[in-house]
């Protein structure tokens, strides 16, 4: 046996630099071909009975309304009724002939899969499910001293899209459906301060991956790695080290800084799009794919960039981390943030 990894040991990376050579061309004129053909006969959403969780607000919100306008049939998922309720008036007044509201939180499990029985209950089937509800949490790791309330993280990032998942499940394989996974750029280009956040979204990522496998062609799957894109997350919002959920818009300086930050409403437009086109992903912004590339072959040059940008010297201070002075410079914020995150509306629970 270890003669045999030996000789892969000297000859698999030979022989996988030659292959891509060889293989790399006609694949990408095969996936060439099928983009083509996807565009063509895109997916008609009139009538499709979609859920979203997380649709009181940022990304989920938007969603909403754009499948709205395409005409399908809404089950709306949050945790804040007031807002959801808003959200799903909106939706109906943009072309959606029926809409549902659900209360409840996809971090438990007797939740997730009322929210699939209503839907169903309702409409009587499910075309799509947008798994999008998330929270973030920003705190350096050694600051967190109990760990065990920083659970919603995961409970809620990953743990939710797992459990709405396998309640929705039989009922997707019935229609043919398809599956929108919510993970993030941060599942490989991981900044400092949100190491749960970021374990969240790379097992989501893995678990989505692993399924599309599993269940081949008969749901297809759709992974999200936005970059950063308008939210209360970008407007300061997050959980702290404590567990408590805080607004610092010092600290979403320090988080976001240099990069400029999409609207949510055309990062839901391009999902749609891409999800009735049956993409396996889609990155908003689309240059935030380069990333992944230097993240793969400069690891180390990632790295380096994360810790120059994000933190100091002594990595704890966020006052002096580069992000932050970048923004401090006058007039940086209203190039790089849309209005709406540069005048910190924020919904209240």
């Amino acid at each position: 046996m270890e003669l045999i990894n030996d000789f892969l040991n000297l000859t698999a990376p030979f022989f996988t630099f030659f292959g891509l050579c060889f293989f790399l061309p006609p694949f990408y004129f095969f996936k060439f071909l099928q983009s083509i053909f996807s565009t063509i006969f895109s997916e008609n959403l009139y009538g499709k009975v979609v859920l979203i969780t997380g649709a009181s607000s940022g990304i989920g919100e938007q969603l909403a309304y754009e499948y709205a306008c395409k005409g399908a049939r809404l089950a709306l998922i949050a945790r804040r009724k007031k807002h959801l309720e808003e959200v799903a008036e909106i939706a109906y007044e943009l072309g959606s002939p029926d809409v549902i509201t659900v209360h409840a939180d996809v971090s438990k499990p007797d939740d997730c899969r009322r929210i699939v029985d209503e839907t169903i209950s309702h409409f009587g089937r499910l075309d799509h499910l947008v798994n999008n509800a998330g929270v973030t949490q920003i705190s350096m790791f050694e600051n967190i001293e109990e760990i065990t309330r920083t659970k919603a993280v995961l409970d809620t990032n990953f743990w939710g899209s797992v459990y709405t998942t396998r309640a929705a499940l039989p009922y997707l394989r019935q229609s043919c459906g398809k599956i929108v996974a919510m993970s993030s750029s941060a599942a490989w280009l991981t900044p400092p301060r949100m190491s749960l956040y970021n374990a969240s979204k790379a097992a989501v990522l893995n678990f989505f991956e692993t399924l599309r496998i599993e269940l081949g062609s008969d749901v297809h799957i759709t992974i999200v790695t936005p970059g950063y894109i308008e939210s209360e997350l970008t407007q300061g919002k997050y959980f702290s080290g404590e567990g408590e959920v805080v607004v610092n818009q010092d600290m979403r300086d320090v988080q976001i800084g240099a990069f400029p930050v999409a609207s949510a409403s055309g990062c839901a437009k391009a999902i749609v799009n891409g999800v009735c086109r049956k993409q396996r992903y889609v990155t908003e912004p689309s240059w935030f794919k380069v990333t992944y590339i230097w993240k793969v072959l400069c690891p180390e040059v990632i790295e380096w960039g994360c810790r120059l940008l994000f933190m100091t010297g002594t990595g704890m201070s966020e006052d002096t981390a580069l992000n932050k002075r970048i923004m401090d410079i006058p007039g940086v914020r209203n190039v790089m943030y849309p209005e709406s995150i540069r005048t910190g509306e924020i919904k209240s629970e």
